[in-house]
């Protein structure tokens, strides 16, 4: 039996590894596993292959008997939020994320919004390789698709009621908001609008082709936006990835930040707020400088996998004693809100942060430990990968490891993690020193290691 998700739902190029004919039996296979009558709630992101891999799933729904509704382009977690506080049995979200334009994607919801679990995404991919899919007989096929018209509406008004507008308002913040031509055009600027805030929109119409940048927020895709906040000389900016679901930050002085560092900030401004949870969930991707910080305000590091999904059923896990869970790719959770990446709620969360704090958002991001990040990707097998991870296993065996997704190495100069990709046939290899020397001097070793043979 192949493998039909990956790390956040079933993704490929479209007509190439996603084809229309997948995409329906994907449908009928995820209608099988929720049952007849359910009522699933759908949306889709902007991608050129999105209306037909939509309608696609769509058909396959109804041929097994559930009740679909649409809720039109919008955000993964507008729709998301959408599925919990609108009642509906689950969701289905047509989207790639922060994939290339090319590429386009399905994930699948549980009534609470979180993606489905890993065991889950196993049931489905059962029924789909073994075609037990349900056909309900003609006469119970839905005549038509409903429509909801309030899931965007309803999404804004969640994520207002966790800040304090006011306050915010009395500030008059200037924002640049860069949607990366994606569905988050939709809300993310009308969020800061009714926040007071002056907003300037980047890439904010909303284009499959993706004609201003790469739909994943990086430090690289993002330095014609960086330029753009000091020619407006805002106070801050947003950068979104194709759905909306992840949040990076470029401060006042045009800095990008990834999104560990702009989620420790706003874990300190969630304790110094009296938000009661002490513990945050986060990958071993993120920095060390999230324990580095946060330890002494008393909040615990729980380090997991690489993957959004295993954040949020963490965090579930942990109920009342999470604060919140995050990525350093700009994925940030609030639980008040839902337990899952949310670029709009991210966004709310730091106008608040800096309407309390009384200081730019370049001053509060100095406070953050230094470290100097450096990323690489070396091409290998998996196989490859896996022999090199227990080299640098061994090799560093004396230090703190924490080898859950990986191994993720504690030194007294830095940190480093060495992981086989989940997506591309590549080791994953993340470095962090405290002076950019160090960075360098680490991955020097790290790539010797690596390298040797046996």
């Amino acid at each position: 039996m192949g493998k039909l998700f990956g790390t956040d739902g079933v993704r490929g190029v479209v007509n190439k590894e996603l084809t229309g004919e997948l995409a329906y039996k994907l449908g009928l296979a995820i209608g099988t596993f929720f049952g007849e009558g359910s009522a699933l709630l759908v949306g889709r992101d902007a991608r050129l292959g999105g209306e037909m891999v939509y309608r696609a799933v769509t058909a396959g729904l109804l041929a097994s008997g559930v009740k679909p509704y649409y809720a039109g382009l919008l955000p993964t977690p507008a729709l998301q939020y959408g599925v919990k506080a609108l009642g509906f049995d689950g969701g289905v979200m047509i989207t790639a994320s922060h994939n290339p334009p090319e590429y386009c994607g399905i994930k699948v919801l549980t009534a609470s919004g979180i993606e489905i679990s890993r065991e889950q995404e196993s049931e489905i991919e059962e029924i789909f390789y073994s075609q037990k899919w349900h056909y309900t007989p003609w006469w119970n096929i839905a005549e038509h698709v409903g429509r909801v018209e309030n899931v965007t509406e309803t999404y804004i008004e969640a994520v207002l009621s966790h800040v304090d507008v006011e306050e915010i308002k009395r500030r008059r913040f200037r924002v640049l908001i860069d949607c990366g031509n994606g569905v988050g055009a939709y809300t993310s600027p009308e969020i800061a609008r009714r926040l007071g805030c002056k907003v300037y929109s980047f890439n904010g119409h909303v284009d499959g082709h993706f004609p201003g940048r790469h739909p994943e927020p990086t430090v690289e895709s993002l330095k014609e936006t960086a330029e753009v906040v000091k020619a407006l000389n805002v106070d801050l900016a947003v950068a979104h990835d194709g759905d909306a679901d992840r949040a990076i930050i470029i401060d006042d002085k045009g800095r990008v930040h990834w999104g560990d560092r702009s989620a420790t900030l706003l874990c300190k401004y969630l304790v110094e707020k009296g938000e009661t949870g002490t513990t945050v969930v986060t990958a071993v991707s993120s920095s060390v400088l999230v324990e580095e910080y946060l330890k002494p305000l008393g909040v615990e590091v729980l380090w997991t996998k690489v993957g959004s999904v295993i954040i949020s059923y963490k965090m579930l896990e942990l109920g009342d004693k999470v604060l919140s869970g995050f990525e350093e790719n700009g994925g940030f959770m609030y639980p008040p809100h839902q337990l899952v990446r949310d670029g709009g709620m991210k966004l709310a969360l730091l106008l608040d942060m800096l309407a309390h704090e009384k200081k730019s958002l370049s001053e509060l991001f100095d406070e953050l430990p230094k470290y100097y990040p450096i990323k690489k990707k070396i091409p290998m097998s998996r196989e490859e990968a896996l022999k090199a991870v227990e080299r640098v296993k061994e090799y560093f065996k004396n230090y703190r490891l924490v080898t859950i997704d990986g191994v993720k190495v504690f030194l007294e100069n830095g940190w480093v993690l060495v992981r086989p990709s989940g997506t591309e046939p590549v080791l994953r290899v993340m470095v962090e020193g405290k002076s950019k020397d160090d960075a360098k001097m680490i991955l020097e070793k790290v790539e010797h290691v690596i390298s040797q043979e046996g």
